[in-house]
């Protein structure tokens, strides 16, 4: 849909800047809600002559009161509801272990303070889950919107060392599964775009930017690059499209979008056995092809040149759930 109205959390920097300025390069109208006022003026510049249809709002989302005023202001500014949500706020290693890549061995769970723990579950899964409950309901009366939640790499979830931002984006991983299952058919629909790797924000440790820049590590993800997948999870060539996740370095522009996704969530145990998650039979992505896609339930549908059958309302690629992809 053009000319929406869209919110974008965390969105005064980082992905959430690229995410809000893509989506102002489409002719939508963006709120954009950060945390630190000084980042309002760079946001303002970089939009040019969009920054006509910006918003900037300066809010602190894990306080279910901010999360009103964010919507009253914006639906009173852009005179209407907003039919897009982007729930990308959030608080990363840089604040929960400031020291992380400077020493040999990572914090353990025990070790972080109650306060950290608190402020990114609130971050990262409750304010996403307040603005969710908020935004969709105005969506239903409309009959159209898109929610779409920024998670991260299932290695980075479970992985020794990463707790709480882990726990947080399994958290909202597994909502976005829930959400799409509740929605499906109502012409609300809810994904994931993620980098797929880590990103080059400033979320991400200075060291490990820096290490990337000297090609002593894997290239980071550009914030920039998140665009693409996001405006078309959001476009109406995503109408059939719920319960899927899309990582921006796996984008590209001349693939079919059924070839680089996968559903959200992930599978907890083996079906069938007790074997471990970690274990050496877990597959890895690329182990996992997805199969050929049931296109008996309804015709292929092509919008805006994207061939779209494969995805039906219940927002299921047809595939064995069996081997479904783990990370």
């Amino acid at each position: 849909m053009s000319n929406a109205i869209a919110i974008v959390t965390g969105g005064l920097r980082g992905l959430g800047r690229a995410m809000a300025l893509g989506l102002l390069s489409r002719g939508h109208q963006v709120a954009a809600v950060g945390h630190l006022a000084e980042d309002v003026p760079e946001i303002l510049s970089a939009a040019g002559s969009n920054a006509t249809r910006l918003l900037p709002l300066v809010a602190d989302l894990r306080l279910p009161a901010e999360c009103d005023r964010v919507f009253r202001d914006t639906s009173s500014r852009f005179e209407g509801d907003p039919g897009i949500l982007v729930n990308n706020a959030g608080l990363t290693f840089t604040f929960i272990d400031p020291t992380r890549f400077r020493r040999e061995k990572p914090q353990r769970f025990w070790e972080c303070g109650d306060d950290i723990i608190q402020a990114v579950m609130d971050t990262n899964y409750v304010a996403a889950d307040q603005m969710a409950r908020r935004a969709v309901p105005l969506m239903l009366k409309s009959g159209w919107g898109r929610v779409v939640n920024v998670t991260t790499k299932l290695d980075t979830m479970n992985r020794a060392g990463s707790s709480p931002y882990g726990p947080s984006k399994a958290a909202l991983e597994m909502a976005t599964e829930i959400w799409a299952k509740e929605l499906a058919g109502t012409g609300v629909t809810v994904n994931i775009v993620n980098p797929g790797a880590g990103a080059n924000t400033p979320g991400m440790a200075t060291e490990m930017r820096a290490r990337s820049a000297a090609s002593a590590t894997p290239l980071l993800v550009e914030p920039d690059d998140m665009v693409a997948p996001l405006l078309f999870v959001v476009s109406r060539a995503a109408d059939r499209v719920n319960g899927f996740r899309f990582d921006a370095n796996n984008w590209h522009a001349d693939r079919d979008p059924r070839t680089m996704t996968r559903p959200a969530g992930f599978i907890l145990h083996e079906e069938g056995g007790t074997k471990r998650a970690d274990g050496p039979d877990r597959a890895k992505e690329s182990d996992v092809p997805l199969a050929e896609p049931d296109r008996t339930r309804e015709p292929p549908m092509s919008t805006g040149g994207i061939d779209t059958g494969s995805f039906h309302g219940d927002g299921a690629i047809r595939y064995d759930r069996r081997r479904r992809m783990k990370g």
